[in-house]
């Protein structure tokens, strides 16, 4: 009765995996030397897939589902062993569980930067990284070619090669599209499908499906991309004299909200207010002649005067213009004029060099003679 005890507790009946882990890839199902009973159940559950492999040849592969381990149910393990006509007596094999669920938000990115020939900036060097995902598709092939005879495969065992595929594929890709550099940002998702479809192949030798593959950003050096930082912020600035001379008003106000500041702030001060003065009359020049700010002199020996008209400082003008301005009334002798070496405003009969304007000007018409 006691041998019966040993011999039934050697033989397994149940083969089973729960998986508590969530990077097992293959799972090499533990018996030791005990051996698998005629009938035993097999469970394989939802994301499973259990291979059987006998003196190192792949023997059966289920999928998901309950199954009585007979003859009927296992057939290429019954020919490799030899049960022409069925058995009943325990049987050896090794069984790996192989996971089929998705192995989601795997990191890719390039450990050295790419060289490319960008049409805008010449050669140049570029990073880029991402996500990708895949599933078991072939669990046969994943047991041969993968996991082998080792307990227990993780997918950090498989990563460190998908990677490799990934970078070589993205790479040729991405030399292939001549894609503009300040383009590619624009082109991620079209670039993203077209690496994916390159990787598939790769990935399909282990007997794994790529299904998911994104490029999340691609960028430049670090001295590259402060260089087009200041490109970008000249064209924000637009016009640089107004530019310049808005930083130089701000310069002075600063100045003047810190009247403490000493010998050196007021020098900024004064040099700033200097520079806006400056920059001011090299861009506005003539305008600043209605304000009576100074104005080149004129030529020598040249009339040139200017002229309160309506209250309004106007000028100056030449002789040609005065003396029209006199013959068509709107430069009277009552006119206060002004030009340089004068004290003061002064009416243009006081002017020895405007009389010759008003001698010249015909008399006002009589009045009309009464009808005879």
């Amino acid at each position: 009765m006691d041998f019966w005890k040993k011999l039934k507790g050697e033989l397994i009946d149940i083969v089973e995996w729960l998986d508590d882990s969530r990077d097992t890839l293959v799972y090499r199902f533990e018996r030791q030397d005990n051996e698998i009973k005629y009938g035993a159940k097999l469970v394989v559950r939802e994301s499973q897939s259990a291979v059987f492999v006998d003196q190192g040849k792949v023997a059966d592969v289920f999928k998901p589902g309950l199954y009585t381990l007979e003859t009927a149910n296992i057939p290429i393990l019954t020919t490799l062993k030899g049960w022409k006509y069925g058995f009943q007596s325990p049987f050896k094999a090794e069984v790996y569980f192989v996971n089929t669920r998705q192995f989601t938000d795997l990191k890719w990115g390039t450990a050295n930067p790419i060289m490319l020939r960008d049409a805008e900036f010449g050669p140049m060097r570029l990073r880029s990284y991402g996500t990708y995902a895949f599933r078991v598709a072939d669990p046969a092939a994943v047991v041969r070619e993968i996991a082998g005879t080792g307990g227990r495969f993780t997918s950090d065992g498989i990563t460190e090669q998908l990677r490799n595929f990934i970078v070589t594929c993205f790479t040729d890709a991405l030399g292939e599209a001549k894609i503009p550099a300040l383009d590619l940002a624009g082109n991620l998702e079209e670039l993203s499908e077209k690496v994916g479809a390159r990787i598939k192949s790769r990935f399909a030798q282990y007997g794994l499906d790529l299904t998911t593959f994104l490029v999340e950003n691609i960028s430049l050096p670090p001295e590259v991309e402060t260089m087009l930082d200041k490109r970008t912020s000249m064209g924000v600035v637009g016009d640089m004299n107004k530019f310049t001379q808005f930083q130089t008003a701000t310069a002075i106000g600063d100045a003047a909200k810190n009247p403490g500041g000493g010998g050196m702030a007021e020098g900024m001060g004064i040099g700033a207010g200097l520079a806006m003065g400056s920059r001011m009359m090299q861009s506005m020049g003539g305008g600043m002649a209605g304000m009576g700010a100074p104005v080149p002199p004129p030529m020598p020996g040249a009339m040139s005067f200017f002229v309160a008209v309506d209250g309004q400082q106007a000028g100056p003008f030449d002789e040609a213009t005065l003396r029209e301005m006199a013959r068509s009334g709107r430069l009277v002798p009552g006119t206060l004029v002004w030009k340089q070496g004068m004290a003061s405003w002064t009416a243009a009969s006081g002017v020895a060099e405007l009389g010759a304007l008003f001698a010249a000007t015909p008399p006002p018409l009589p009045p009309p003679l009464p009808p005879a």
